[in-house]
């Protein structure tokens, strides 16, 4: 998950320079195009070849049947033992001697036009839309003036180290953080904004609409349009998906997800700071006893404990001992973004490997990248970025070499290249695993160029066409889900098309990134009543926050003549944390199994739209789903009407910022269902609405699909015309919302 709160202070960080604006009469008008201190910046062509890199063609992981009706993995070989052997002699090193950037409090100089600053830009009212990812003109107000203001300074010759002094005052003179979260931001990522500012050519509006999407405008920018190119190969007839057999062979997968394990916890510790990040020493001495942190995490803005992520992994190894292969979908660090190191980072990244690899000897395991895996967080620049200090470089060279344990050394060129890959698991079944920080609208280096960022996403279609012509059924697996928010919206209706083209290929995707448990569809994108993929997004292991820990099980269609490769079933398991806390030790149980508690046939992407339609009309049924939801958590809101339809629409929603595309079905379900609203009203009246065949000579009629505006204007001459006519029965997918009447005889 990007930590919401995290990202909402490190944006308004930026947008605090707007206090400097109250000083003058007005905002300076700026040619961004043409300052003198532009810096002229050509990308470097990129070489690279799709088709002369290795592919991984030959079954990586080899699975024995048992029992006739399930696989299970081989026992390592010798040298596996022995390398094993040797890690659990080795002494490791004190997590706590890792290098930290700690700074001292400063005074806060408050000053009188600051409370004006607050009000006129509504600074909290933005950090609460960016945290629960529901923007407004509010937001994108804020930001532009932050932007255009970042751009005046940097074209009118404002140094480096002057911005950033200027945005840590700011930042700590509006008290939007403390002095020393403040200066963390500012230095982290203060140069990255300078230096990606200074070659872009997009104004404040382009830049706003890029970073916060629909929530600013659909701004029109061709340096962020683009397509992927297809091959000149017909899409092959859509099968529809039968239900898996009972009985039938199938794989035991874990999907662990969103660790965010964190070193420095201390139990007792200030769990209500006034920092991102709290329950360590640094966050000061808890005020009473109820802001002590638990023994094995907190609801509140904490990550988790070492203790709570070696028992639940000690715990699936007893529980799950049949583990066929294991999904481990990144955001390994903590949320104290703005107290990060690339070596510590590194060393968090070794040590929850060294984890993975003593609790699951010899178990395969297939990573993805998350977004807070980098330093500073979010920041993953393309390829064409070769500076040393910009590039990103440090990060994947050494991903390669700790996710070469588990995969073969086909995958080294692309994830030293972009941190994806591609591997054949077993015959007729693949694995790809994207690194969907190239889609992530906090990655400020996409400003530069978001066009198919390290040729990732041709490199997919590449991948998917091989498997379609080698018959083989694929599993997607990345961190952010492409519906989500926080995805580039071209980006995320590139990859929309391309789960359309290869829906016959694409089994099934899986996700973390929100903390939630939860799931997006994909529907045709010529018929959107049709559902045609299904994207599993699996819960975190952090508590971050107001969460229960949790992991995912799936039963995936396994090794047969008619395999599907479709999930056959998937259990949620967690943890209270509260009765650990309270009593001393968690205890890790099954929350439920998807097929018996929603009463479900199959997991196909059908069976999941048909989910979606039951829970906007059955208020208990969708309980029981935000139950599920929140992972059992007692702190989970009241979900009011409102609610209830942003949670369905966001299953709805596998292309993001296109609510109004997928949405309107089910919010007026909603609404029917609660019976709150004259929309309600009028879409019962349409169910039993009749349309007349008109003269055109007479009437023009318009017809429209909104579900946000609609009205019917009916004249008393139009009504006495109606009546003349013969009626037809209204077609299930038009919607007569505005008739006009221009001529009469």
């Amino acid at each position: 998950m990007t930590a919401r709160r995290i990202i909402a202070f490190s944006m308004i960080i930026i947008i605090g320079v707007l206090w400097r604006a109250l000083e003058i009469e007005a905002l300076p008008t700026v040619n961004f195009f043409g300052q003198q201190n532009h810096i002229n910046w050509t990308q470097s062509e990129d070489r690279w070849d799709i088709v002369s890199i290795p592919r991984s063609i030959k079954p990586h992981v080899d699975l024995s049947q048992k029992n006739g009706n399930r696989t299970n993995p081989l026992v390592g070989q010798d040298h596996e033992a022995e390398f094993l052997e040797h890690l659990r002699q080795l002494k490791y090193n004190n997590p706590s001697s890792w290098p930290r950037m700690l700074w001292q409090e400063s005074s806060n100089n408050n000053n009188g036009l600051v409370n004006k600053a607050l009000k006129l830009f509504n600074l909290k009212q933005v950090s609460y839309e960016i945290e629960n990812s529901v923007l407004s003109k509010v937001s994108c107000t804020a930001c532009k003036a932050g932007a255009g203001l970042l751009l005046h300074y940097i074209h009118t010759g404002k140094s480096q180290q002057e911005i950033i002094k200027m945005i840590f005052h700011f930042c700590a003179n509006l008290n939007i953080q403390s002095p020393r979260v403040c200066e963390g931001v500012s230095t982290l990522f203060g140069s990255e904004v300078i230096y990606v500012l200074q070659r872009t050519t997009l104004g404040p509006d382009e830049i706003c609409s890029f970073v916060i999407g629909d929530g600013c405008g659909d701004v029109y920018n061709p340096y962020h349009e683009w397509d992927v190119v297809f091959p000149p190969v017909p899409k092959p007839a859509v099968t529809e998906a039968a239900a898996p057999k009972d009985g039938a062979p199938f794989f035991k997968v874990l999907h662990i997800s969103d660790t965010h394990y964190d070193p420095h916890y201390v139990e007792g510790s200030n769990a209500q700071c006034n920092e991102p990040l709290c329950c360590r020493l640094s966050s000061g001495r808890p005020e009473n006893p109820n802001s002590r942190a638990g023994k094995w995490g907190d609801y509140r803005k904490c990550d988790t404990p070492k203790r709570t992520v070696d028992n639940m992994l000690s715990h699936i190894a007893d529980t799950h001992s049949d583990i066929d292969y294991i999904l481990w979908t990144g955001d390994l660090p903590p949320h104290d973004v703005w107290n990060q190191s690339k070596v510590e980072n590194l060393e968090i990244l070794k040590e929850t490997v060294r984890q993975m690899v003593e609790k699951f000897p010899g178990v395969p395991i297939f990573p993805a990248l998350g977004n807070h895996e980098s330093a500073p967080v979010n920041s993953f620049p393309p390829p064409f970025i070769t500076q040393d200090d910009n590039s990103i470089s440090w990060l994947y060279d050494e991903l390669d070499v700790q996710w070469r344990r588990w995969l073969p050394q086909s995958v080294s060129n692309t994830v030293r290249r972009g941190a994806f890959y591609s591997v054949l698991v077993r015959p007729g079944f693949r694995i790809i695993s994207l690194n969907m920080n190239y889609c992530n609208n906090k990655n400020w280096w996409l400003l530069l160029n978001s066009t198919d960022p390290a040729t990732e996403l041709q490199w997919f279609i590449y991948e998917l066409q091989s498997a379609e012509f080698s018959n083989e059924k694929v599993h997607v697996i990345g961190h952010i889900p492409p519906g989500h928010s926080d995805c580039l919206k071209v980006w995320s209706r590139n990859f929309y098309k391309i789960i359309s083209r290869y829906e016959n290929t694409v089994a099934a995707q899986f996700y973390g990134h929100t903390h939630f448990d939860e799931f997006e569809l994909f529907y045709d994108p010529s018929d959107l009543t049709r559902p045609n993929n299904i994207a599993y997004i699996g819960p975190s292991v952090s508590p971050y926050y107001d969460l229960n820990p949790g992991y995912r099980i799936y039963y995936v269609d396994g090794d047969h003549d008619h395999t599907t490769r479709l999930v056959v079933d998937h259990e949620s398991w967690i943890m209270n944390l509260k009765e650990a806390n309270l009593y001393g030790y968690p205890i890790w149980y099954k929350l439920y199994a998807a097929r018996s508690a929603y009463k479900m046939k199959a997991l196909r992407p059908v069976d999941w739209d048909n989910l979606i339609n039951e829970m906007a009309n059955n208020q208990e049924l969708f309980d029981l789903y935000y139950k599920n939801y929140w992972k059992n958590s007692h702190l989970r809101p009241v979900c009011d009407a409102e609610c209830r339809k942003r949670i369905l629409c966001d299953a709805k929603s596998g292309r993001s910022h296109d609510r109004r595309q997928f949405c309107y079905s089910v919010e007026w379900k909603v609404d029917d269902d609660a019976g709150k609203s004259w929309k309600s009203w009028f879409y019962r009246g349409l169910s039993n609405s009749y349309v007349l065949p008109f003269n055109p000579a007479k009437i023009d009629i318009f017809w429209a699909y909104s579900q946000y505006s609609p009205r019917l204007l009916v004249t008393e001459k139009l009504i006495i015309l109606l009546k003349k006519q013969k009626r037809q029965p209204l077609s299930g997918h038009q919607m007569p919302l505005l008739l006009t009447c221009n001529k009469y005889k």
